[in-house]
Formats: structure tokens, sequence, C-alpha cells
């Protein structure tokens, strides 16, 4: 450092000499000092809507141990967002801001107590605004506008699909059914909050540590929103502490770092808080939903209209993506011939709203479930037979344009009505107990990336050297689901070696190939068809090397148990590491990519790329609970859960996360719920958050159906995520087979069933939910023609499958 003295947005610096004596920075020859890793902190606004007059950060800036402090004024004026079509946020807000806890201005300093304490001496004049903080209350004040864009005052998103008339499928239907549900919205609630460490390099290039899913978009949006080549940019997911949908998006506090870093010189860690994580968490959208569905005598779907209203909050974030997954997916399992979808996503100023575990589809799965169970009480029939009759048939497609191909949710049914005994006991329970079954399906992959192009989804690199050592390269995070170890299988089975002879390298944009994140349950399915790929191209040159040793065709030869040899004559061979070397010596470095994209089978209608997968997971729940008709408390006594996971690559892990899943829908269905007071969340800690613990945690059966899907790496699906969609609906259908009362909005707690249970002694309707719909208009549906039961190709042509 050649100045005594470091500028800072304007603002001396010590010298130094008492510098050190403050940071504890080491002082080598002359002026060369190494930088110590400085700590940041976010003001967050206090108001849920308002305008910025004015900020003044010079007595922050004054404060001892300050390294700096920036503002929205200090970055580029550019807009960000994690889909294309909703660029609308800014890492720190410079003239309003939209919710409690957007980041206003963000403080680099020796420590994080030091920090603290700069960012409440930076004064911030608001203008306060009429805040909105519901979908009514939204769509009731257009002349208050959150954002300036969308499809209407408000309205974020607006869809209407239609696929084949409904109404006639109505008129000639024994029994038509109109309900309406809501679930209220959650978070994701992971051990680790969110944190990023950035440090902009002497050679004026950024590294970004960061607790994401997504490191990839991640590094795209940092060079938009700072203005350099993503060349100089290198982002580093660090191992994740949990996510579940939480860590997707990019987020202020990773951008101010990496400012903060550019300006100061050094590291800077910036790590929130629980409460913050609350407020920033883009987690579970509350979506109002009107059902409408048509059936015959025997219980057969004749046509199915959808309504959903989303509160987004006040950010797009996935938004445009979770509207479409609300109405996606009810064809994909079951037989629904004519379906129309109308959905909206409002704007508000709570925090804005994204992708959590089944991102968009839990609450649909529970209205459409909990209508299943009514109807089959009005037709006499048993809720798992009536599921039973209508489910999808494999290798068609549905009526909007969906390919399933295979499909075990016949099998998951089976197993779990024969493994809970429901069949002989649901007539013999005691009063106050009762058994509740559901069904669901989903993605294993999303068959689109969140920006459109004709690239590679996933890419894996496998290279061997003369040591034998064997390393995968991935852009995919491992967020706990266990997908590095996957990745250890899938090359091992290749290579005949065992998964701890390789070691994998994760998700470092530098020095991984580009992996689109973990979402979707996407990881196995897409990076694992690019794993093998890659290793089957290094089998085959090995084999080549090996085959002119001995003198005998590569078509003959067999890689198994860490050895090559001629199939039939195991002595005839050498070990791998002997192999390897024989292939670096015939063809130089071993070291060979390959590449995933999906099937193209989007339909060929605008929203039609949200939906599709190159497969659909399935699965079937059964639980039992108790309902203290005292005290409205509901207790899960047992549950089995059958799900159509393709193959169990390892059933272990499979296993933990089907009973993960059912661990989160359990908390969503009786008492989770992000609720807010005058613009602040009534509860933004771990000890009023209430989630279950292993004392509110039933026995769980798990059962694993295989059905070797075409499309997945050696018959594998997905199984993160689609377990927890029918727990939800199964515990809601339980209470109403235990007491006969009906709650039909999400979470299912005591005071609700209490007021149901007081409705029943009345002689009223024992129903508590949603009692009125939003005064809203949905544009002119799209007409697109059915394509219900239309034959579907068993296997379809992937890009870069060669």
């Amino acid at each position: 450092m050649k100045s005594d003295k470091l500028s800072v947005i304007g603002q001396s610096l010590p010298k130094i000499d008492a510098w050190a004596k403050v940071t504890g920075e080491t002082r080598f020859a002359d002026d060369m000092v190494l930088p110590r890793m400085a700590h940041g902190k976010i003001l967050r606004s206090p108001h849920p809507h308002a305008l910025i007059r004015r900020i003044d950060t010079a007595r922050a800036v004054a404060l001892p141990g300050v390294y700096a402090v920036i503002t929205g004024h200090d970055l580029p004026r550019v807009k960000f967002g994690i889909l294309p079509v909703s660029q609308d946020e800014e890492a720190l807000c410079v003239d309003k801001v939209r919710m409690v806890g957007d980041a206003v201005a963000a403080v680099a300093a020796v420590d994080e107590e030091t920090a603290e304490q700069a960012t409440r001496l930076i004064e911030v004049e608001y203008e306060p605004l009429k805040p909105l903080m519901s979908i009514e209350e939204a769509l009731a004040s257009p002349d208050v506008r959150i954002h300036e864009y969308g499809d209407g005052p408000n309205v974020h998103k607006a869809v209407s699909l239609q696929f084949g008339d409904v109404e006639a499928a109505f008129a000639g239907s024994d029994l038509v059914r109109e309900d309406v549900f809501y679930f209220e919205g959650n978070t994701h609630l992971p051990m680790e909050q969110h944190a990023a460490v950035a440090h902009w390099g002497p050679d004026d290039k950024l590294t970004l540590w960061s607790s994401t899913q997504t490191p990839h978009y991640v590094h795209r949006l940092l060079g938009k929103i700072l203005d350099v080549p993503q060349a100089h940019i290198r982002v580093v997911a660090a191992p994740v502490g949990g996510g579940f949908g939480g860590k997707l998006d990019p987020f202020a506090h990773e951008i101010a770092a990496c400012k903060l870093s550019q300006l100061t010189g050094r590291p800077v860690k910036i790590t929130l808080t629980r409460e913050e994580v609350f407020y920033v968490h883009r987690g579970r959208h509350p979506v109002l939903m009107w059902v409408k569905t048509g059936f015959t005598k025997d219980g057969a779907i004749t046509g199915m209209h959808f309504r959903s209203w989303l509160d987004g909050g006040a950010y797009g974030s996935y938004g445009v993506a979770s509207t479409f997954y609300t109405g996606a997916l009810q064809t994909v399992t079951y037989k629904i011939p004519v379906y129309k979808f109308e959905g909206a996503r409002i704007f508000t100023n709570k925090p804005p709203c994204g992708p959590k575990r089944g991102h968009g589809t839990p609450q649909p799965r529970f209205a459409v479930e909990c209508q299943i169970d009514k109807a089959a009480l009005q037709l006499g029939l048993d809720p798992a037979d009536m599921r039973r009759r209508n489910l999808a048939e494999p290798f068609t497609k549905t009526a909007n344009h969906l390919t399933v191909t295979t499909i075990g949710l016949g099998e998951c049914i089976d197993r779990v009505v024969e493994a809970s005994g429901w069949r002989e006991k649901r007539s013999t329970l005691p009063p106050g107990r009762g058994m509740g079954i559901a069904c669901s399906s989903y993605l294993t992959g999303a068959g689109t990336a969140i920006y459109w192009n004709d690239m590679p989804h996933s890419g894996v690199v496998v290279r061997a050297d003369r040591s034998g050592l064997v390393a995968v390269l991935s852009g995919a995070t491992d967020i706990g689901q266990g997908s590095d170890s996957v990745l250890a299988y899938l090359v091992a089975e290749v290579l005949g070696i065992q998964p701890k002879d390789i070691r994998v390298h994760p998700a470092d944009t530098d020095l991984t190939p580009v992996d689109l994140g973990s979402y979707s349950s996407r990881v196995t399915l897409m990076a694992g068809h690019a794993a093998i790929q890659a290793a089957t191209r290094l089998r085959d040159r090995i084999f080549e090397a090996v085959a002119r040793k001995l003198e005998v065709p590569a078509e003959r030869l067999v890689a198994r148990d860490r050895r090559v040899f001629v199939e039939g004559d195991r002595d005839r061979g050498l070990s791998f590491a002997q192999a390897v070397v024989l292939g670096e010596s015939m063809h130089g470095v071993l070291a060979f990519p390959g590449s995933y994209a999906p099937p193209q089978r989007a339909g060929k209608y605008k929203g039609g790329g949200v939906g599709p997968s190159p497969c659909y997971s399935y699965s079937a729940c059964v639980v039992e609970v108790d309902v203290d008709v005292e005290t409205g408390e509901v207790k899960p006594r047992e549950i089995w859960i059958a799900h159509d996971v393709g193959r169990a690559l390892n059933p272990v892990l499979v296993e933990g996360q089907v009973e993960g899943s059912v661990y989160m829908g359990l908390g969503e269905v009786l008492m989770e719920e992000q609720v807010f007071r005058k613009g602040v969340h009534k509860f933004p800690s771990m000890l009023e958050y209430k989630s279950p613990t292993t004392l509110e945690t039933p026995e769980i059966h798990t059962i694993l159906v295989e059905t070797d899907d075409p499309e997945g790496p050696y018959g594998a699906k997905e199984a993160g995520q689609g377990p927890l969609l029918p727990v939800i609906p199964a515990v809601a259908n339980a209470v109403h087979d235990a007491v006969g009362v009906r709650i039909d909005e999400i979470p299912i707690t005591p005071d609700k069933v209490i007021r149901a249970l007081d409705l029943k002694r009345q002689g009223k309707t024992p129903r508590v939910g949603p009692e009125r719909l939003p005064l809203f208009t949905f544009p002119a549906p799209r007409a697109v023609e059915s394509a219900f039961g239309l034959p579907a190709e068993a296997i379809s042509v992937r890009p870069f499958g060669k």
C-alpha cells in the first residue's frame, strides 16, 4: 500500500500503524499489509411501504472500526431478478422500499458488533405509503402501486388457459363440486442461515463463497448487477446447511459483500440473522383456490376448472413460474380429459414468495385431494378405490400437453392401503381417531431452463490420471440431498470401481461445468446422465488401450471390482489403475465431458414451458390421527407413504429424502405459517415459529416402488420433493374421518378444529375455511386443444445424447 490513508467512498481512514492496532492486521515489510476479513451488516427498512427521501451515512462512516458504508447510489442502477420477465429488485433500495426488511444500506467493519452499531447510526428519512398486506387490499387499491409493471395494478401475472370444453364436461357429469381452499404461506427453515464471503482480489477479479443452491445463476446476475465481466467472477457454493428452495435467488447480502470487498480491498463476510431470513426467505406462497370438478357416478373425473390467487409479496422472484405451477400438474396424477386453469399472482407489501420444496404444487394438491375425498363421500365410494380408478395412463399425453412416462401410483396406493390396514381399520376406529389418504405427482427436473437457450442444463467432467485417481467435476450443489454421493455411485458403476475411489468437486464456476442448480428435483437425473456420459467416454478410451495390450476386441472387455478384464476370464486383465496408465499412454490426458439437456416436450402454447419434465414421480400416503375434541389438537399416530422413485440408486438416501418430506409436510399442515401484523412478521424466530420436533413426529413407514423409467439414469426418478405433497391433504382427510369436520385451510390449528366442532354441535356446516373470493376478472382464456390420451413416445431423443 503506497499511501498511508485508504479512501473509501470519500472518507479517509486512520494511518496504517494506528489502524493495525485496531484491526489486528499483520504488518510485513515497508508498506505491505495483509488485510483482515471485514464483517458486514445490512440496514433494512422498518416500513412495509415507503419512499426514501434521504439517507445520511456520515455518522456511521465516522465510527471507529468502520471500513466502508454503501447505499444503492454506490451500485450501478440496474434492477435484477432470477426470472428474465421479473427484473424488479435492487440490491440496496434507492427510491422506495416495498416491505419490512428491504435492504437500504450496508456496512463493512472490523467485527459484526461494530457493523451493527454503524447501521443504527445511518439516518434514513422515509415517507410512508399505504401498505397493502393482502390480496384483497392490493386488488382494492389500484391507485397505490407496489410496482409499475405487470398484468394490472398490483397484478404481477394473470394466466388463463383452457384445454377442451369444461362446461360441456360439467353438463354431462353426475356430480359437480365447487370448493374453496386456502393455504397459508410458510418458510423453509433451514438450520443454516444465509451467508456469503466475497473477496475482490488485487487482480480485480471477484470470488464469492455463498450458501446458494444456484451458483450459475448468481454468477450470471453478479456480472450484470456489478457491471463486471462474468469471466472475472468466480462463485463457489459452500456446503449448504439446508436450502429447500430458500437459497435459489440472488440476495442483497451477496451483492453488498462483493461491493464492500471491492471498496475495502479485503474479504467481507455477511451472515444473516434468523430474523432476516424470515423476511428475505422466498418461501411458500399463500394461495387461495377455487376448484370445480365434474364426476361420474362411479367416480371418474370428467373435467376440472381450477383457479388460484397467489399472494406474491413485494417482488417477482420465481413468481411467474409459481403461478403456472399451481395449475400445471393436476393433470399428471389423474385422468382429467378437459381442463381449465386461471391463476393470478398479486403483489403485496410482504416478503416475496418463491419456490419451497414442491414449488407451487403442495397448495393445489391439498385442494384437489380434499375435494376428491368429499366427492367420494357423496358418491358412496372408497376414497382409495376412487383415486385408483382415475390414475393417469403411462406413456400418454395429458390435457395440457405434458408427457407421462412410467407411473407407479397404482402400486403405491395398493401398498399403503395394505400396510396401513385401511380397509379393515377405517370402520372400526374409536371416536376421535381417523385415517386419510392422498396421492401426488412431481417433476423430475424442470424441462425448460430459467433463461431460454440451446445449451446443456447440466455438465460433468470425469478425469482419471496415472495415480488411479478419478475426479468428478460437477456444477451441481449438494444441499444435503446427497447429490455428490449419487454422482460418485453412477461414475463408479460405469468404471467398475468403488464410490470411495472417486472424489467429487462440486459447484465452482471457475472449475466445474455449468449446472443450472439444485431445484425441481433435477440433479440425480440431469447431472446423473451427464456423469454417465462422461464416465462412459472415459471407459471407452481406457478399454481401447487395454484391448491393444491384451490383443482382444474392446467389446469383450468389462470393468468390475476395480479391474478391467476379458469377460468370462477375470485373470486376463489389469487393475483399474494399470488400465488408466495404458489409457493415458495412448491418449494423453484422460478427461471427458458429459452433457445433458431434457427432451423438448414443452406444449406449443404460451405458458407451455412450465410443467414439462423428463418424467414424474408419484406418491401415495395414508395418515392415522387422533383428534382431541376438547382441545382441538391433532396428533398424527402413524404414517404410511409409498413413493415411485423409478429406481432407488441408494435406498437409504431415498428413504431419508422421503421421510424428510413427510416431516416438512407435517409442519406445514399442523403449525407453520407466516403471519403479519401491521406489516411486521408476527414471529420471526425459531422460538415462536413452530415446526415439529422428533416428539411430534410419528412412526413413518416408507415404501419404495420401482418402475425403472427410461428417462432416468438407471431408471431413477426424483425423491426429494414429491413425497411432501400428499401428506398435507391426507392429514386433513384424516381429521374429517376422525371427528366429521372439514378444515379447508392450512395450517390445521387447534382453534380451527374447535370452531368447526362448535359449528357441528350447532347443526351448521362443520367447516372452517375461506368464505369468499376476490373481485377479479381473469383474462380471456387461451384455448388449446386437449391432448388427453394421445400416445407418447417411450423415450425421447435428448439433445447432446451421443
